[in-house]
């Protein structure tokens, strides 16, 4: 059911693709016979750019993976009170880029800073290719400004890494032996009312032979939490398994690197320019507020084509990287 339900959307993208086409011939038509319809032009080349661009993002993701949901992970890095902010700013940019693309976006576990932001949040992301595209954010994401915490209002660096897991389905078998997983329940902190505060329906996994530790308490229910905690733990344990496969390659947790200076595959500058600069595929973006905002398709579309060609993007154009 899966597969055709993607087949019929690639029918759907064509149907639409033609159609546009088709809009636009009429409109050029129309403009040879001397009507002013150049505003209804440039309208209609803007929203099939979109469209071709959104297409060939799905065409890119082509891995055994990538049209799974996904999880995600956020973690603040150097920076104390700054770093959990930034956490917290990029966890609302992941939310709300899931409310446009009209992505499935569940928070199972959140960590309160100390004064302010997350220490992390993980979060599940149902839908088509979710996990393909989020993996274009796995890193360190770096963010410049003038800090609201700091009373001689002076600019600070942050910093804080992501990491994506494919969510794994029931016909992928991963076996748990319950002699290797240790549990522990606990009562859940921050928001969530009496009841999720008062009794231990939060849970906590640690799987023993691989020292993998994953945690739900999301859930007013122990059950609901136990089974959210498993999905994650199976997806740490499958990607746990793919990575020590890709001997050859690079493997995926070396992306994780350290959480500091040189490490970033990003930059979000609000001071002294404002600026959100793709160190990989090299696109920069000037509103930053509409990237903050969840608008991230250009970065992820400059991303996947950067690491499919090993082209860059430059002022809207590809070049080659010498």
């Amino acid at each position: 059911m899966q597969k055709r339900k993607r087949l019929e959307e690639g029918i759907a993208r064509e149907a639409e693709v033609a159609s546009l086409t088709s809009d636009l011939d009429t409109l050029f038509e129309l403009a040879r016979e001397g009507e002013d319809v150049l505003a209804d032009i440039d309208r209609e080349m803007r929203a099939f750019s979109v469209t071709i661009d959104e297409l060939e993002t799905e065409m890119l993701l082509s891995g055994p993976n990538d049209h799974r949901s996904a999880i995600l992970n956020i973690h603040p890095g150097a920076g104390g009170t700054e770093s959990q902010d930034w956490a917290e700013m990029l966890l609302r940019m992941y939310t709300r880029w899931c409310e446009r693309k009209g992505l499935d976006c569940e928070l199972t576990d959140r960590q309160e800073g100390e004064g302010a932001g997350i220490k992390s949040a993980t979060i599940e992301i149902n839908g088509e290719n979710a996990y393909g595209m989020l993996q274009s954010e796995i890193g360190v994401h770096r963010l410049v400004r003038i800090s609201p915490f700091d009373a001689n209002a002076r600019r600070h660096t942050s910093f804080a890494s992501i990491f994506a897991y494919p969510q794994i389905d029931d016909d992928v078998k991963i076996e748990i032996k319950p002699e290797d997983l240790k549990v522990d329940v606990f009562r859940a902190s921050g928001a969530g009312g009496q009841h999720v505060n008062r009794t231990e329906s939060a849970v906590r996994f640690t799987h023993i032979p691989t020292g993998i530790v994953v945690q739900c308490q999301n859930e007013r229910s122990q059950h609901k939490n136990r089974a959210s905690a498993m999905k994650q733990l199976k997806a740490r344990l499958y990607e746990h398994e793919m990575a020590k496969k890709r001997a050859e390659q690079d493997k995926l947790e070396d992306s994780k690197l350290d959480i500091n200076f040189g490490s970033q595959i990003r930059n979000y500058v609000l001071a002294p320019y404002r600026m959100v600069k793709d160190l990989r595929s090299r696109l920069s973006i000037g509103d930053v507020d509409r990237v903050l905002d969840g608008d991230i398709d250009p970065l992820i579309h400059s991303y996947l084509v950067w690491r499919k060609t090993g082209r860059i993007a430059s002022d809207g154009k590809d070049e080659p990287v010498e």
